[in-house]
């Protein structure tokens, strides 16, 4: 192999090296770059890397592969130059190991074997590029350096990308934290939304309140997914809105509504609806505030939907609310027990009510409704509207 390598002339010495001025001065201009040559034969692997320095490179050499990938674990190169057929193993084995390990790190093969399918082999298990033996030197150091600027490229191009995610990781985090604080104040704009209605209703003072709270228990225990929770507990909240549109003196009224009245009363819903559609992030809650008095028969107003027809939300609140209504003072009577409540929403299943959502009620403890009331009397920040969504609720 050696006798291959004629062009490169003989190996230098340390005075020969320091001798050449001109080859010094593109030493200095040049970054200094770590290249690992490996070949089995002493002359040649000399040859190869006093070249290499000549221009500048830092080079290392190994005779075997074993002597190369301890090479490679203890330091980092940037560009490996192997022989193809040495004594101690198959440089195409050395060339898998390290586009194993290292992808990035470019490998040159050099070999004396003259057939292009050997070529077409180390390119195609990822060798950078070849070298035939004989080469010229300026061959060499041409075929070196366009491999160090492919992989300097590559690192550049990893780095932009790596830079990128990370700025892309930043402001989507930031953007989800806009957005969370952006969600709050809306919602903390509803609870006040909800407070309102309370000042000019006050015989359902804190209604909104528990009949949300009750209404995303039950959701819950349905199985409806979180994000959509949110919405029917804002649907909830929101769904005497269209009260504040309703004439003070019917309103307030003590006495029975006449005919006329009703029909004035009845028009909240869709009073509330026309309120909130417009609102982008309350689209979807404005279905709820429309048909919150629908029934599952279809005797309900303001347009008799029936069964599926009500949205989920809608008939999930319907049992909540009704919950609540039999369970607080009304000026016409007292409250009600929570027991007393269930054995009417059990009446009135597969009339007013969904029954698959009246069996999941059922199901639920006395006990944690009247808990759910305790806390939100207490004002507990656990049930803040803002919140409710995502706040556990107490077991029974």
């Amino acid at each position: 192999m050696g006798s291959n390598l004629a062009a490169l002339g003989e190996p230098p010495t340390a005075a020969n090296l320091l001798a050449d001025e001109g080859t010094q001065t593109l030493a200095n201009t040049h970054t200094a770059t770590g290249i690992l040559v490996v070949d089995d034969e002493a002359q040649v692997r000399i040859m190869i890397g006093a070249t290499l320095e000549r221009h500048g490179f830092d080079v290392r050499l190994a005779a075997s592969s074993h002597e190369a990938l301890d090479a490679l674990q203890q330091n980092n190169f940037e560009l490996v130059l192997t022989d193809i057929v040495m004594q101690d193993g198959n440089g195409i084995a050395l060339l898998e190991r390290i586009h194993e390990q290292q992808p990035c790190l470019p490998v040159i093969m050099v070999t004396a074997v003259h057939d292009i399918g050997v070529a077409i082999d180390a390119m195609r298990r990822g060798a950078y590029d070849y070298l035939l033996k004989p080469f010229e030197r300026d061959h060499l150091i041409g075929t070196v350096k366009r491999a160090i600027d492919h992989r300097n490229a590559l690192q550049k191009s990893q780095n932009y990308q790596q830079s990128l995610e990370q700025v892309v990781r930043a402001r989507t985090e930031m953007l989800r934290q806009a957005m969370e604080d952006l969600e709050r104040s809306y919602d903390i704009t509803l609870e006040a939304l909800g407070d309102a209605l309370d000042l000019k209703d006050s015989e359902t003072e804190g209604h909104s309140k528990r009949v949300t709270a009750y209404t995303i228990a039950l959701a819950r225990a349905i199985g409806i997914a979180p994000a959509q929770i949110k919405v029917i507990a804002r649907g909830a909240f929101l769904h005497d809105i269209g009260k504040m549109a309703i004439p003070d003196e019917i309103l307030r009224k003590p006495g029975k509504l006449t005919l006329e009245e009703q029909e004035i009363m009845h028009e909240h819903c869709p009073r509330g609806y026309h309120m909130l559609r417009k609102i982008p992030f309350l689209a979807e809650a404005a279905e709820i505030v429309f048909s919150h008095q629908e029934f599952f028969d279809g005797n309900g107003y303001p347009n008799g939907l029936r069964g599926n027809q009500i949205p989920i939300g809608a008939r999930i609140f319907a049992v909540a609310d009704a919950l609540d209504a039999i369970t607080s003072d009304r000026p016409y009577r007292k409250a009600r027990s929570f027991d007393a409540a269930r054995a009417e929403i059990l009446r009135c299943s597969g009339t007013q009510f969904d029954p698959s959502v009246v069996e999941v009620f059922l199901k639920m403890p006395s006990e944690l409704w009247q808990e759910l009331r305790a806390e939100i009397t207490n004002q507990n920040k656990r049930f803040s509207t803002f919140d409710m969504a995502n706040q556990p609720f107490p077991s029974a």
